[in-house]
């Protein structure tokens, strides 16, 4: 099964390693000084200690402002809601929420986007028709 490797800049491993372990569910791999290795659903992320963050261009989606760079995973419907209901009961602050995006069009995809505590997007989505991913 192919996976990925994402590599991204935090400006703190701690609150890194707490929201994307407890907060995401995420397991934690091997850790340095300067960066962290996270299992993202099978797929792996290393985070690299940076000493600030630039801000975050924006492009407009579907009348919402949604950051240019970002990651995120494609999930089933059941298992999107039930990440919706563990970000919500974490208090995590969205930058754009949960909903219904392409309604009725190909595509139609449920979709949500927090930030991590250094501010990258990630954007979680699942597609009413699970064959809908390239439509």
């Amino acid at each position: 099964m192919p996976r990925f490797h994402l590599a991204f800049p935090v400006v703190d491993l701690e609150s890194t390693r707490d929201f994307y372990v407890e907060v995401l569910g995420c397991r934690q791999g091997r850790r340095t000084d300067e960066w962290i290795d996270l299992d993202f659903h099978g797929h792996q992320l290393s985070a690299h200690r940076v000493m600030r963050m630039t801000p975050q261009p924006t492009n407009n989606v579907d009348g919402q402002q949604v950051p240019v760079c970002h990651f995120g995973l494609v999930l089933e419907v059941e298992a999107w809601k039930r990440l919706r209901d563990r970000l919500v009961g974490a208090g995590v602050a969205f930058l754009i929420g949960p909903g219904l995006r392409f309604a009725g069009e190909p595509g139609e995809q449920w979709t949500m986007f927090v930030s991590d505590p250094s501010g990258n997007g990630l954007e979680f989505k699942a597609f009413t028709d699970p064959n809908g991913v390239f439509r």
